[in-house]
């Protein structure tokens, strides 16, 4: 009877031991950690943000080699199962662009007449670059100011003007004072959408002004993601800093500016032709369905019984790649940042002293820059997804005002995680953002599986985003190194096999 009554008793301790949440079980600050290295950070952030990965665009020979290389990264630390995972994206080389306009005045008889002689020429990755998916082709036409390129009876910017066989100069984005609803406004949002508009109205190119409150005036802003298919193979789309298109217009019927406040202030549709012309002459290599992987190595748990088990840490590799021979996005920030802190914390957990309990697998995926194309192939194809127990992204590490977590309102407990690793030593350096659904990114994909996941950020770091300035000498380091450490040790943590993050009741619809 007695022995009975013991048995009972241990199965309720252990009961009790694995409801209670994770601070109750362990103390942490006891927890030994380990530290990361700058230095070591700032090497893998230097190498990949090199010219000679070339941006690192997904689909391309140059994505290839940086994905060689984290490849043998992680090789390199005695990781198993180290390999790739493939699929298709959209890839579009740019060889070279160019951008010259051209002032006109009006002759006698009414006819534009064009000094060809002396062009004022752009520059491609300082004042233009082209859109990720830009057709190739030249073209010499009149350019016509469209405002926001809408087409649509509440707000049309095509009735008042003429754009058959002349170019379309448009600006980014849908403002909400359009007061447009959301199934028209939703045509207009990419630089796809807008093209496919002005096509229809007879122009054969477009240049899109850069509106984006997140990019300086001054600086150019990649979008490898353009919209939806089909690809508009011979129609040219160029992307304009506000300060080049300010230029185009300045000496024009109604300056840029000017625009902009008489469509805000009044609702009034502003479209007019230049007296300029524009020459646009594009190279670029299209393949709709270009080979690329996610790179991925498992570090498997040295306890038997947790070692089926494992916590997923994964960060974006490919970036916007290069246009010609004179327009790179490094990808520094956006993001070898975040994939410093895997490689590192890859290197830090191999380690006899360090080596969690469960397994972790590290991701590296490609396609981000295509609607997170890579995370969703791995949450669809990967056999032991029910085995995840919870997800740690990590983005734009690189630059910003502080950490900020994403994710942790939706799940508190992995959040509480975070949380106490932030006051490990006295450190407090976390903005936690209290939205319920705030995860972004790469983390997508597993929240829609169910999984437990949490984004690692910085607040305010999106100065360089997509830019030619997102180099590693504009790297903080500090920053940097706060956030991989916190990395390191949530994702130590999570690997001690306390935290239950898996959603049972998910497991069972699934069958698993």
């Amino acid at each position: 009877m007695r022995k009975k009554q013991l048995t009972t008793f241990a199965a309720a301790l252990f009961l009790a031991a694995w409801l209670l949440p994770a601070s109750a079980q362990v103390k942490r600050d006891e927890m030994p950690m380990p530290t990361v290295n700058q230095d070591t950070l700032m090497k893998y952030v230097k190498e990949l943000s090199s010219d000679y990965y070339r941006g690192r665009l997904a689909g391309s020979e140059s994505f290839d080699q940086a994905a060689q290389y984290v490849q043998r990264v992680l090789s390199s630390y005695g990781l198993e199962q180290v390999g790739q995972m493939s699929f298709t994206v959209e890839c579009n080389e740019v060889e070279n662009a160019k951008f010259n306009v051209y002032s006109g005045v009006r002759d006698l008889s009414g006819a534009n007449v064009y000094n060809d002689k002396e062009p004022r020429v752009f520059s491609l990755g300082n004042e233009f670059c082209c859109a990720g998916v830009t057709g190739r082709g030249y073209v010499n036409a009149q350019m016509v100011f469209c405002g926001y390129g809408i087409d649509d009876k509440a707000f049309n910017e095509y009735q008042k003007v003429d754009v058959k066989g002349k170019i379309a100069i448009v600006l980014t984005g849908v403002p909400e004072w359009l007061g447009l609803q959301q199934s028209v406004a939703s045509h207009y949002t990419t630089l796809r959408d807008k093209a496919r508009t002005a096509e229809k109205h007879g122009a054969i190119g477009m240049l899109a002004v850069n509106v984006s409150p997140t990019c300086p005036t001054y600086e150019v802003q990649a979008r490898t993601y353009c919209g939806e298919l089909p690809h508009l193979g011979t129609f040219p789309i160029l992307q304009l800093t506000l300060d080049c298109a300010r230029e185009i217009m300045a000496d024009q019927a109604t300056p840029l500016d000017s625009a902009l406040m008489y469509m805000e202030r009044d609702g009034l549709v502003q479209s007019y032709s230049l007296m300029k012309k524009a020459e646009i002459d594009v190279n670029a290599r299209y393949n709709p369905a270009a080979k690329t992987a996610n790179v991925m190595g498992l570090l498997r748990g040295c306890d038997k019984r947790l070692a089926d088990e494992y916590i997923v840490i994964g960060a974006s590799l490919d970036g916007s790649g290069m246009q010609g021979e004179t327009c790179l996005f490094p990808g520094a920030d956006i993001n070898a940042s975040g994939v410093a802190a895997v490689l590192e914390t890859a290197r830090l957990l191999s380690k006899a002293d360090y080596r969690p309990r469960r397994s972790v697998l590290f991701v590296i995926f490609s396609g981000s820059e295509q609607q997170y194309a890579g995370s969703r192939t791995f949450v669809d194809l990967y056999p032991q997804l029910n085995k995840a127990e919870a997800f740690v992204n990590v983005q734009n590490i690189g630059y910003g005002d502080s950490v900020m977590v994403l994710g942790g309102m939706k799940y508190p407990t992995l959040d509480g995680i975070v949380r106490d690793r932030d006051t490990v030593m006295g450190r407090r350096n976390v903005v936690f953002n209290n939205e319920p659904q705030s995860v972004r990114g790469d983390a997508r994909a597993f929240d829609a599986a169910k999984i437990p996941s949490v984004v690692i950020t910085t607040t305010r770091g999106m100065h360089h985003n997509h830019t030619t300035t997102d180099v590693w000498e504009n790297i903080d380091r500090r920053i940097l190194t706060i956030c991989s450490q916190l990395v390191t040790e949530t994702v130590a943590e999570l690997g001690e096999g306390l935290y239950q993050g898996r959603n049972r009741r998910w497991l069972i619809e699934r069958g698993k």
